[in-house]
């Protein structure tokens, strides 16, 4: 008897502390109570959180930045490119001189990784390929000035044909006097331009650069400089030897 009375005083204590609890839930939040008590914890909290909430927040925005300035390099680099190329396109309209500085600061860098001594002066090997939107026929250079143009692309490299050899032959032109001839190669290290008229007075230290070519080898793109006259022939035509701008004796990289 006494056991179960016990048992029913325990189940009357325990609903009057649940209810008395529901009922201090309730109105609790009204009084302010545990509204205080959120405050005085998360003030607590603060401090040792401060630290991880700076650190993220310094994340985020670091993380924001590089992206921004991933894309804003991107968008820099197709800019630049573009603009290389209407350069290009307006010159083959207009015959416009491309400087060697303007063709340098527009171009991309590859290096040089094979030179064999048997083609020294015919043509080299570069590290870059299709993978780099290589294409075969564009112009090569070295200190803004040409250097040759690719004559076959791998996935991963390509063979460049040197203007000194003696495969190499493109319309040029001399720019003082507008004579247009042929630069060739003679597979020595020497270029010559041939087929000038002669008796037109040309003389050392005249310019002579690209002529309309096709779309990959436009007009104007700098070889280098009239340094004498080689022949003057029967036929009427003269020969002249070009100094190239671009050393080719020594050199570990090239412009594309």
């Amino acid at each position: 008897m006494d056991n179960k009375r016990n048992t029913t005083r325990e189940w009357v204590h325990g609903l009057t502390a649940l209810i008395l609890a529901l009922f201090l839930l309730g109105v609790s939040p009204g009084l302010g109570i545990v509204k205080n008590i959120v405050d005085l914890w998360g003030a607590l909290l603060f401090i040792p959180e401060a630290p991880a909430v700076l650190m993220r927040d310094v994340f985020i925005e670091w993380r924001s930045w590089s992206r921004n300035k991933d894309s804003l390099n991107e968008e820099v680099t197709r800019l630049r490119e573009e603009n290389a190329q209407l350069r290009l396109d307006l010159a083959k309209i207009t015959g416009e001189k491309i400087y060697s500085n303007d063709v340098k600061n527009n171009l991309r860098t590859a290096r040089v990784s094979l030179r064999a001594p048997l083609s020294w002066w015919n043509e080299i090997r570069i590290d870059k390929g299709e993978v780099d939107n290589i294409t075969q026929g564009i112009p090569v250079f070295y200190n803004g000035y040409l250097l040759g143009r690719v004559s076959s692309v791998s996935t991963v490299s390509a063979w460049v044909e040197l203007i000194t050899s003696p495969s190499f032959m493109i319309p040029a032109v001399i720019e003082e006097t507008r004579e247009l001839g042929v630069i060739a190669g003679d597979g020595n290290g020497s270029v010559v331009l041939r087929y000038i008229p002669a008796g037109r007075g040309i003389k050392s230290g005249m310019r002579v650069s690209t002529a309309m070519i096709g779309e990959q080898l436009s007009p104007g793109l700098p070889i280098g400089k009239i340094v004498g006259e080689v022949s003057s022939g029967s036929d009427g035509y003269a020969t002249y030897k070009v100094e190239p701008g671009a050393e080719l004796s020594k050199f570990y990289t090239v412009d594309y």
